[in-house]
């Protein structure tokens, strides 16, 4: 089931994302989701199964476009159609609100899972978000 975030959940996500550390995070940037569920969250939705939270994916607004933030997927668990079911929600919503341009900010990690998804790369920056996680900006084209 994809729900809305609630302040309860926060302690179960930050075990959610050390269990995506290192491999899809660098240590460092749990401060930065810390600082986002606290400071900067706008829309943002789990995946739970039987009180269980599995996944998380936010959405951030601004004028003129909507970008996909802070998603993750338990690692036991990738592969099984949650990360593409969460983020075809989050489309859906983004599309319901009125955007046209949906964008992501991932990493070398994950944006050929984005790519499955219908985003193009539009720019890559390397050591990025730290040393060795580089930046793939990507823009939405299509429901793929």
């Amino acid at each position: 089931m994809i729900r809305e975030y609630r302040n309860s959940d926060k302690k179960e996500l930050l075990q959610l994302l050390d269990h995506n550390i290192p491999e899809y995070f660098d240590p460092a940037e749990r401060n930065d989701y810390i600082d986002y569920l606290n400071d900067e969250l706008e829309d943002y939705f789990v995946y739970e199964v039987e009180g269980r939270l599995l996944a998380a994916a936010g959405i951030n607004y601004n004028e003129d476009e909507a970008r996909l933030s802070w998603d993750f997927v338990h690692p036991d668990i990738q592969g099984q159609g949650i990360g593409r079911a969460i983020t075809q929600h989050r489309i859906r919503h983004i599309k319901n609100k009125g955007y046209e341009k949906i964008r992501v900010r991932t990493s070398q990690h994950a944006y050929k899972f984005y790519e499955k998804m219908g985003f193009q790369i539009s720019r890559v920056e390397e050591n990025y978000w730290a040393e060795n996680y580089h930046l793939y900006d990507m823009n939405f084209v299509s429901n793929a």
